[in-house]
Order: structure tokens, then sequence, then C-alpha cells
């Protein structure tokens, strides 16, 4: 399934505040389980973020995402944040949600968060591939109105 990202609102803010450098900074998803709620308008830094998975094949502190780009698609006035597809090979995890946060800076509470993924629902790998496939126009889509 291709999903899309659901931006935190305080990412803007962070990126105003030359937080968060696109296309230098280290930017990772972390997945989570159903008890974390995410909260677009609360959540600005990793520390905000619990529940994190545990499991066979995956690390704390998630995937660093590869292959990141930052374009600018003028025919939509949208500034377009993508990566490479994730995947934790032969895990065995259960994951409601996927959390996208800047890696960089040195504390979980200076971490900027970027962008979280709903499943819709719980989702399984068991000796297997848990993998995330980004939308193809972009995870996240920042539209100049």
């Amino acid at each position: 399934m291709a999903v899309t990202a659901n931006l935190y609102g305080l990412f803007l803010k962070s990126l105003a505040n030359k937080e968060i450098d696109l296309d230098s900074d280290t930017l990772k998803v972390m997945l989570c389980t159903s008890a974390y709620t995410p909260d677009q308008d609360t959540h600005q830094y990793k520390s905000a973020v619990a529940d994190e998975v545990t499991g066979t094949g995956y690390t704390a502190g998630g995937a660093t995402l590869g292959s990141v780009t930052v374009t600018y698609d003028a025919t939509s006035n949208a500034l377009v944040l993508d990566a490479a597809d994730t995947e934790w090979a032969d895990s065995t995890i259960t994951a409601r949600y996927a959390v996208i946060y800047d890696d960089s800076p040195a504390t979980d509470a200076t971490k900027p968060l970027i962008a979280y993924v709903d499943f819709g629902g719980d989702q399984v790998s068991t000796a297997g591939a848990f993998g995330i496939t980004w939308d193809a126009s972009g995870i996240v889509r920042i539209t100049a109105a």
C-alpha cells in the first residue's frame, strides 16, 4: 500500500526557526504501536512520541530515509519531500504508525518531528519484510496557495 504522510503542524515552526535542514540533515522514520496517538497541534519533538515498536529486525529510533530529495513542483506550487521506500527486512513487528523526524540534533527533546502516517490499523510482519512504499507524488507536499 502506498502511503502519504500528514504533517505535524509545528514542523512548519521548526522549519521557519532553522531547526531542520531537509537537504542535509539525517531524516529517519520510526514505527509506533496503536497505543501512540499523534497530535498534529502539540507534538513538535521526538520526545513527544511514545510507544515505539520493539521486535526482531527493528532498531530503536527507526531507519534512516534513503535518497532524500526536496524539490519544487511549479505546476502545483508545492514543495515536495521524498525518499526511497523503507523496509525492515526479516522483521517481526506490529505497527500502526510511522513517524518521520530529523535525527541530526543531539537529543530527543530537540529532534523535530516532520510527519506521520496512520496505517489505518495494525500492520504485522512475522519473520519477513515490513515495508513502507511512499506515495509516488512524494512523502509530503507543502502547497503555496
